[in-house]
């Protein structure tokens, strides 16, 4: 995934820090019981992937590659016993 980057976009650090946020309000919340920051953080946690969602559409996300794929990679056929 690391060839690809994969994730490695302002849409996609945004949505997932904002999910953080949400988890850990919602899990600190639990501890000191408090429902109301519980349901607060998590729609903060729900709320995220919708915001790298959009911030994706409005151009903060992984740019599509239109040029065509072209496969350089030497093969070897399978069965042959060379190693490489």
């Amino acid at each position: 995934m690391s060839g690809s980057a994969h994730g490695h976009t302002t849409a996609a650090w945004t949505g997932v820090t904002i999910s953080f946020i949400g988890f850990l309000l919602a899990g600190v919340a639990m501890v000191i019981p408090s429902p109301i920051l519980v349901i607060v953080g998590l729609v903060l946690a729900l709320v995220g992937p919708g915001v790298g969602k959009m911030l994706s559409a409005a151009g903060y996300g992984k740019k599509v590659d239109t040029a065509p794929k072209v496969d350089t990679a030497k093969k070897t056929p399978v069965g042959t016993g060379a190693s490489h």
